[in-house]
């Protein structure tokens, strides 16, 4: 791997995780220039998803596993397992999503590896916490998103009890491991300490939702229900242009004023309910469904002109099946199409960050399982 100048240069961090949570928090250590070293033991289920030419190389893992030199073992191998063991002592920071009793077989839990190498930050990501009655259920992004109450926002919007439209609970988890075991690392530069840090899944997700979401609840007794209302509108969602789709989000009597001034619908801009700059939260949903029907008398264009002058939240609906022509995308590097090894071409996701002094960087993609295990280990030997 190059060499490189991020902000993590010369931090070492062993990615003991599988799945998305886990190998995407470490990809983020090692964006920002930590030599990440995935350990992986066979059986990881995101190398069986479709891949194009080389068995294994899915297009998760692709996503997930760029800038990491990855060393297979086998744990079950007694000679390996020591050689895992022996890897570990060499790093900062352990990510893992094991479960606590697998890694109590492997002789892996945080007990043993602290007592081999105790400046060691290991981070352990599971479903839930370790001293609840829910601590030995298997975990999955669906499961989190009930537990956290994500699926019940949702059925208030929409009446069904759907799932988020995206592995939500596997990404926000995974930021959070990023942010904990960066903190751990201060503390471990200011004291020598190591430590063990739990992320449960369900808590942080929780946590994440309830910011807007406690509301009337943050008080006892409660003063409301709990939910942002805006949020949980039906009518809170984007509004159809003449030429698309397009986030118009009046939040003010002002700004409901001043969409239907530009709409040509003066009668609209006379309605009692937007006579004060105080909006009854009952009205919202009725507003909000005739700025629905006002809208499609500009195009995208004209309202992002009209929002800009007066505003008013406004942006354009990005189509994912063109997001890699989209300008604000190419301008940011965000999908640039780079050559894989075994994969040919294939778009690479970037990063959103930027440093004036220490730039992240992708500096190798995901590799087969393997690839690295034999220069890994001479560097190991030659300590």
């Amino acid at each position: 791997m190059s060499a490189t100048t991020g902000p993590l240069a010369g931090v070492r961090v062993i990615d003991f995780s599988t799945v998305v949570m886990g190998p995407y928090a470490a990809q983020i250590l090692g964006d920002l220039g930590a030599d990440v070293i995935k350990l992986e033991s066979p059986g990881d289920t995101l190398r069986h998803g479709p891949y194009r030419t080389t068995p294994g190389m899915s297009q998760l893992h692709l996503a997930v596993n760029r800038n990491k030199r990855n060393v297979a073992l086998n744990l079950k191998d007694e000679a390996e397992h020591a050689t895992a063991l022996d890897l570990i002592d060499t790093a900062d920071i352990l990510i893992t999503n094991v479960r606590p009793g697998a890694l109590a077989r492997l002789g892996m839990d945080y007990s043993v590896i602290a007592e081999r190498n105790p400046r060691l930050i290991y981070a352990h990501a599971q479903g839930f916490r370790s001293d609840s009655h829910l601590a030995g259920m298997a975990a999955y992004d669906e499961t989190v998103q009930a537990a956290s109450g994500l699926v019940d926002m949702a059925n208030r919007v929409v009446g069904e009890p759907v799932f988020l439209p995206t592995i939500l609970a596997d990404k926000v988890a995974a930021l959070t491991i990023a942010q904990s075991v960066l903190a751990a690392l201060v503390h471990r530069d200011r004291t020598g300490q190591g430590q063990h840090i739990e992320i449960p899944m369900t808590d942080t997700l929780l946590a994440f939702s309830l910011v807007e979401h406690l509301a009337g609840h943050t008080f006892e007794p409660p003063t409301g229900p709990t939910g942002f209302a805006l949020s949980l509108l039906k009518g809170h969602k984007a509004m159809p242009a003449k030429d698309g789709l397009a986030a118009i989000v009046p939040y003010t009597a002002q700004n409901f004023r001043d969409v239907f001034a530009a709409a040509g619908r003066p009668d609209l801009v006379t309605d009692p309910r937007l006579a004060t700059d105080a909006l009854d939260r009952a009205d919202l949903e009725d507003l909000l469904a005739l700025v629905e029907q006002a809208t499609p008398a500009l195009t995208i264009a004209e309202w992002a002109e009209v929002c800009a002058k007066h505003s008013i939240p406004f942006g354009p609906v990005l189509d994912l099946e063109h997001a890699h022509e989209d300008q604000y995308v190419q301008d940011g590097h965000l999908l640039d199409l780079v050559d894989h090894p075994t994969e040919g071409q294939i778009r690479s996701i970037g990063i959103p960050v930027r440093f004036s002094e220490t730039p992240a960087s992708i500096r190798t993609q995901a590799r087969i399982p393997g690839q690295d295990t034999a220069e890994v280990l001479a560097e190991l030997k030659g300590r």
